[in-house]
Order: structure tokens, then sequence, then C-alpha cells
């Protein structure tokens, strides 16, 4: 008798479980994940980049929104309302204090101006070096990579995320790269 092999579902659960774990084993203080020439040449003055600030052991994009910022980028971060409602990017303003959103999200408040970003820097659980991305599950960057189809997406991680294969359904999207704190990966 054949054994059934895991739904997708499962193979999903079981890929991000293994890559938390790995990601939370990494000491303190975290790798830095710095921006590389082929990220800044991406960057273009008045270009959208859409940025997060971290959640838990998250690896931190902020040195690559420094680099956009200072190659006169503006900045968008994710506003997250709740799971099924779609992600908004809206402009990070220095000026303008963030907000705890749902998920320990920390997120400019409603009112800030809704960007559409060029480039997404994107969250992300596993990586696969076909440049396939899981994610926390609920679908939030699924969804705004599909809104925004032209923007380039870049996943940010740190490379003992990296998988063997990312489990994929028809509605994921592969990135265009991953950049961790040894690497920046395309196909």
């Amino acid at each position: 008798m054949a054994v059934p092999s895991p739904s997708p579902a499962a193979e999903k659960r079981a890929v991000r479980a293994t890559a938390r774990s790995a990601r939370q084993a990494l000491a303190l203080p975290r790798p830095v994940i710095a921006p590389v020439p082929a990220f800044t040449a991406l960057l273009t003055p008045g270009m959208v980049v859409a940025s997060y600030v971290p959640v838990g052991a998250e690896a931190d994009p902020g040195l690559l929104a420094d680099a956009a910022r200072a190659a006169g980028c503006h900045i968008a971060l994710p506003h997250v309302v709740d799971q099924p409602t779609p992600l908004r990017f809206l402009a990070r303003g220095e000026e303008a204090p963030l907000v705890s959103g749902p998920f320990g999200l920390l997120q400019p408040a409603h009112d800030r101006e809704e960007l559409a970003p060029d480039l997404i820097l994107a969250p992300l659980v596993a990586f696969d070096r076909a440049l396939g991305r899981l994610g926390q599950g609920g679908g939030h960057y699924d969804r705004a990579f599909a809104a925004y189809p032209a923007a380039r997406r870049i996943g940010v991680a740190f490379s003992v995320q990296a998988v063997d294969r990312v489990p994929t359904d028809p509605w994921d999207m592969p990135l265009h790269a991953i950049i961790t704190e040894r690497e920046w990966i395309t196909a």
C-alpha cells in the first residue's frame, strides 16, 4: 500500500516550523542584511520602495530602506487591518510615529497616503534557490504581489531560512531576488 504524500498545507506547516526554529536559534545580535551593489542598482530617485518593520526574529530590512532613502526613493510600509483585508502600502513619514497594528506589527496610521510600490521588500519564513517564498500563511504578501505585478519582489531573510524546496500553491508568485546576510540570489 502506498503511503499518501502530505497535503500542501501540511507540507507548508512543516517547512515553516523548521525555518522558524532555525531563524529563532540565530545568536543575538542577529546578522545584518546590508545593501549590495545589485540591490542599489535597482534604486532610482522617486521610486516607491515598500519595506517593513520586522516582527520577532524576522530579518531587518532597515539598511536596505536607508539605502533607498539615500537614493531618493519614497518609503512605504504595510498597513494591515486584519487577515482577510488586503494590506495597503502607506507612506512612511519620518515625522509621523508608527502605530500598533494586528499581529504585533508597527505600521503607519491608517490616514497616511497610500503609495503603489515599484519594489517590495518582503519578509519571509523560508525560501529556496528557485526564488520561492514561504510567508506567515496569511496571504497578505501573495495578494500584494498580485495587486502590484510590475513591482520587483525582493525577499529579505537570513541564510538559515533556506530550504531545498518551498512547497507552492497556484497563487504563489516567485520573487525576483532574495537578499541575506551572505548573498544576493537571483535566477
